[in-house]
């Protein structure tokens, strides 16, 4: 089992005890994350929806992170996921 296998159950218990609703924005992942969630039972409670824009023109269009940012600092800096 995976770190991410054995945390999983724990992010959607607690997340259930909290009472939100989790959207993920998974570029690098490719959506592995949603992917360990979503196998946990009861997970549909939690996981509202998941989003893989994986260009920087996804990320743009889905997210929007304006494009100049993701030129200027990269899809992965600090000022990217802020945005």
């Amino acid at each position: 089992m995976s770190e991410l296998e054995a945390v999983a159950p724990k992010v959607i218990g607690r997340c259930r005890e909290a009472g939100v609703r989790l959207v993920l924005a998974e570029a690098c992942t490719g959506g592995v994350m949603a992917a360990a969630l979503t196998e946990v039972p009861g997970a549909s409670a939690v996981v509202e929806r998941g989003f893989v824009p994986y260009s920087n023109e996804s990320k743009g269009e889905q997210l929007g992170v304006p494009l100049a940012l993701l030129q200027a600092h990269g899809s992965v800096s600090a000022e990217a996921v802020g945005a």
